[in-house]
């Protein structure tokens, strides 16, 4: 779509044309045309007139030319700053103000940013006497929007209609492009260096007039879409890259042309810029003259060696897959051209890369997987303490608004060791005054710094709750963005027990996967539920933008969304990787092991499968919850002993083999479903529960204290300390008889059983989520 102002099939001119009027008729227009006190309507005109008079000392014949003429009028000067203000109780910018709303005149954007006139968008709309723009005004008001983004939606689309001269009925969606890009630039001119001037001007405009109707159904329904360029072809992807031999040109795009047939956009746009950018471009930069494919081993050697280093200068990490990249091109070329000889045999030609270039590339790999490995050994004993810190944060504030909520204004009261006051500022009073709703604000007498406690929980919400999915799902980051609450599913065995699961949408490897949630990952996407349900309304149903494949998804209710301006937007990966660097950012000033060091999303995947690998889970199974097509990919991912989980995979393989019946994909019988539904009863042990997936035999002899299996129910808090005593007493007696070897081993089941008591009573003192879950109805009693 392209951004271009909107033309007006007639001039709005709602008291006629005034080009030409004398500045006395038009003075008279503007105390007549609004209401107010005798005053400030003589005010209003006086200040009108003086305008006036201030721009007929310019050139033209009409005022809209003697003030484009003017320095007021090119945006280099505020109309307050004038001589020609003869007090300074006289607000010109009133004046200017009523000028524009009667079209006597029409802004720039840049003009029009200079000054502040309060009550522009209520002014303009009276005055233009459109009932098309009345009726949008009213759609406004109902619309789902704050009363902040209700107040900008309305005087975006009056600033829209004076600059670009049009009335409601001559508005495109380009033309809300234009504004919003011409909105940039004019904050860079009257404010640089402004964060607000980057802001997209005209959202909420677009949101309501795609929801009454007005734009074609065929426009996004959010600017934002519009904006985004979507997927390129083929020929625009090579485009990018300056290829001097058209012929050759020509063969690449033929070849990703069909490669992308199998292929996605994310991967497609990727081997192009191996190919097209990394391999030929830089082979013409070697050999200006080279005509085919047939590149002679000095040129292979020196794009070798340019390779070896990035654009920037930085060594190259990755050399190895461009080489792989040119040598599947050349074997792809040998293969079609023996199915087609027509088309593809002219540019048959020996692979330049030598079988040599690949001899290592297994160590290379090795050496890669043992460096992430050492970096989850980094993070693993660190996750505790990142988990610890995003939980007591939120904590934190989710107490602190709940006390300032119920404070009311001068109220003070004290909080974890810090006093804080309930203020309300000048908009706060505002907002009251118009009945919306007031956000908390405190000040913390100690510091006085004033904070905005419902951003802050808001904040620290989200950073919570995408650690704690993270690391107790093992999902991608994509796939962390893409949950939904169709998401959700529920087994319900016979019993009454019910089994909650999380249905993964396919993302990397295509292919849909369903994983049991744990107690405390079931409590995060409740509490996500449940914050977006404290409304009353359902989750919103939204768009989400996909970054590799360039394409919109259908509306759909994610869990990971937030209101973003005046529309809801989901998260992107780069935002969740953003909120984790800030909090390893801020651990890093208290704690020495996070200094120089970050999580990434991925380092969660990792943790979370190395953790239930080596806890006794079959490798296998660790594939089936994260996605893996190929077990090898999950051996990477487990960064300790692994060694021991690859011998006791082989055995499992193995002894599966030896001991599986012809017959085993048959139908499942009475006597088999009975047993998996009994399996979890099997579970039930004294301290709570055992999280074996089914079909895995105990692995630590019912060893529960030391098992990272066991989920301790809170209710036997109580049984632990009973425990711990008694392991006090045995441990007294061993160091009396001098039995070592059990002080060792009392010393370990302490540590393992203290560790689970301080993460029970961590998991107790979350507050409960009640979803609302309506209650069955009873059937009606016959008369």
């Amino acid at each position: 779509m392209t951004a271009e102002p909107a033309t007006a099939a007639v001039p709005p001119r709602p008291f006629g044309d005034l080009s030409s009027s004398s500045s006395r008729s038009i003075a008279k227009l503007v105390v007549d045309t609004w209401d107010g006190g005798t005053s400030t309507r003589q005010q209003r005109g006086q200040a009108a007139g003086l305008l006036l008079d201030y721009l007929a000392g310019y050139p033209g014949l009409t005022w809209q030319e003697r003030w484009d003429a003017s320095p007021v009028g090119q945006g280099l000067a505020d109309v307050n700053d004038l001589e020609c203000r003869r007090s300074p109780s006289v607000k010109l910018t009133t004046g200017l103000r009523a000028l524009i709303c009667l079209r006597v005149i029409q802004p720039s954007l840049v003009a029009f940013r200079r000054h502040h006139m309060t009550g522009f968008a209520a002014h303009f709309i009276s005055a233009q006497s459109d009932p098309l723009l009345d009726e949008f005004a009213k759609q406004v008001e109902v619309h789902q929007h704050t009363y902040a983004h209700r107040t900008e939606t309305l005087f975006d689309l009056c600033v829209l209609l004076a600059v670009q001269g049009v009335a409601l009925s001559d508005v495109t969606a380009p033309a809300l492009l234009h504004f919003a890009q011409e909105n940039r630039r004019a904050w860079s001119v009257v404010d640089p260096g402004n964060k607000a001037g980057n802001r997209l001007r005209g959202q909420g405009v677009w949101h309501v007039l795609h929801a009454v109707g007005h734009l074609p159904p065929t426009v996004p329904a959010t600017m934002r879409a519009a904006l985004m360029r979507g997927q390129k072809s083929v020929e625009e992807l090579v485009g990018l890259y300056p290829i001097r031999n058209q012929a050759v040109r020509g063969l690449l795009i033929d070849y990703f042309t069909r490669r992308r047939a199998d292929t996605d956009y994310a991967t497609l746009k990727n081997l192009v810029l191996h190919l097209a950018h990394h391999f030929w471009e830089k082979i013409e930069r070697l050999n200006p003259d080279q005509a085919d494919l047939r590149i002679s081993p000095e040129i292979y050697a020196a794009w070798r060696q340019m390779i070896a280093v990035k654009d920037n200068g930085a060594p190259r990490a990755g050399a190895d897959s461009l080489v792989i990249s040119v040598r599947s091109f050349y074997y792809d070329l040998h293969t079609w051209a023996a199915q087609e000889p027509e088309r593809w045999a002219t540019w048959v030609a020996p692979c330049p890369v030598p079988p040599s270039d690949l001899h290592g590339l297994g160590a290379r790999r090795r050496r890669i997987n043992e460096r992430s490995a050492d970096r989850t050994r980094q993070r693993q004993p660190l996750l505790p303490v990142l988990v610890e810190h995003v939980e007591s944060r939120y904590d934190h504030f989710r107490q602190l608004l709940q006390l300032a909520e119920e404070a009311v204004e001068g109220e003070s009261f004290t909080f974890a060791g810090t006093s804080y006051t309930r203020v309300l500022s000048e908009a706060d009073r505002k907002l009251s005054r118009h009945t919306a709703p007031i956000p908390p604000r405190l000040r913390n007498n100690d510091s006085g710094e004033m904070v905005h406690i419902a951003t802050e929980e808001e904040t620290t919400f989200w950073d919570w709750a995408a650690v704690e999915t993270l690391r107790h799902s093992g999902v991608r980051v994509e796939e962390l963005c893409e949950l939904t609450h169709l998401s959700i599913r529920q087994y319900q065995r016979p019993g009454g027990e019910v089994i909650a699961l999380l249905v993964i949408a396919p993302s990397k490897t295509d292919r849909e996967r369903v994983i049991p949630m744990s107690a405390e990952l079931f409590h995060v996407i409740a509490s996500i539920i449940r914050r977006h349900a404290r409304t009353g309304r359902p989750i919103p149903l939204v768009t989400r933008y996909d970054p590799h494949d360039k394409v919109w998804s259908p509306p759909m209710p994610f869990l990971f969304q937030r209101q973003n301006g005046t529309v809801p937007a989901v998260f992107n990966p780069g935002t969740i990787q953003k909120m984790i660097e800030r909090r390893c950012l801020a651990l890093a000033e208290m704690h020495p092991g996070f200094k120089g060091l970050k999580f990434t999303p991925h380092d969660f995947r990792r943790i979370f499968i190395t953790e239930l690998v080596n806890s006794g889970l079959p490798i296998h199974i660790g594939a089936a919850l994260l996605g893996h097509l190929n077990v090898q990919t999950t051996r990477g991912y487990v960064a300790v002993f692994d060694e021991d989980v690859i011998r006791h995979y082989q055995e499992h393989l193995e002894h599966r083999r030896q001991i599986r019946p012809t017959d085993e994909y048959r139908d499942t019988s009475s006597d088999e479903w009975t047993e998996f539904e009994e399996h979890f009863d099997r579970r039930k042990v004294e301290l709570g529960s055992c999280g074996r997936p089914y079909g895995t035999p105990c692995q630590h002899e019912h060893a529960c204290i030391r098992c990272p299996m066991l989920h301790v129910n809170p209710k036997m808090l109580a049984r632990l300390s009973e425990l711990e005593a008694d392991l006090l007493q045995r441990r007294t007696q061993a160091e009396g008889e001098g039995w070592i070897g059990e002080i060792e081993g009392i010393d370990l089941t302490l540590t393992f059983l203290r560790a689970k008591r301080d993460d029970t009573q961590r998991r107790a003192q979350r507050p409960a989520v009640h979803l609302g879950i309506p209650a069955r109805r009873r059937p009606q009693e016959s008369e």
